[in-house]
């Protein structure tokens, strides 16, 4: 008789031992499902995406590296981007300007390498500015004691608003365009 119990406890052990062992291996698979659901869904587009604009001015390759805001209905100048304050000329991070070889910008020699490329936008002009920090967030860790130069330039005004920043580099300059604004920072090959 104690033979027949202890055979019954046994079995009764190992069903309930099997079926608390299928529950655990059944959540598992549901939290498995669950993370794997995560990982799939799609990563919000930014606002403002990462690009570049790049073009050899002479024997210098300029490559311009840069996020895109776009206008989105929102007043840019004046209201999103305060004048007479240094903006990072795009969003997030700064932009950079990286020249392969020496090149002369009114009338100074900026050496080959990496820059950060700033703006200090105004109603009537707009002050150019390479600085070498390079690698900083917004205009938050921005000083004036690393700029390289400063340059003012006249901006244009155009007739057709230009809804996603828009960098350019042709023959023997770099521009930068944005709503009904446009800016040119003239650069001669050194190379």
């Amino acid at each position: 008789m104690k033979l027949y119990y202890l055979g019954l406890t046994i079995f009764i052990f190992l069903i309930f031992g099997c079926a608390e062992s299928t529950n655990n291996e059944q959540i598992s698979e549901t939290e498995h499902e669950h993370h794997t659901e995560q990982a799939e869904k799609p990563k919000k587009k930014s606002l403002s995406p990462r690009t570049q604009a790049m073009a050899n001015i002479g024997d210098t390759h300029v490559h311009v590296d840069y996020s895109a805001p776009s206008v989105r209905g929102r007043v840019v100048f004046g209201g999103l981007v305060a004048y007479d304050n240094v903006w990072v000329t795009g969003a997030h991070s700064a932009t950079s300007i990286d020249f392969s070889t020496d090149v002369e910008i009114d009338g100074q020699v900026v050496k080959k390498g990496k820059y950060a490329f700033f703006t200090i936008p105004n109603k009537e002009e707009w002050t150019l500015i390479l600085n070498e920090n390079y690698e900083q967030h917004l205009a938050d860790d921005y000083d004036a004691a690393l700029d390289i130069i400063r340059v003012n330039a006249k901006i244009k005004t155009l007739e057709e608003p230009v809804e996603t920043l828009t960098y350019e580099v042709n023959d023997n300059e770099m521009s930068v365009a944005w709503d009904k604004v446009k800016v040119n920072l003239p650069i001669k090959s050194k190379g």
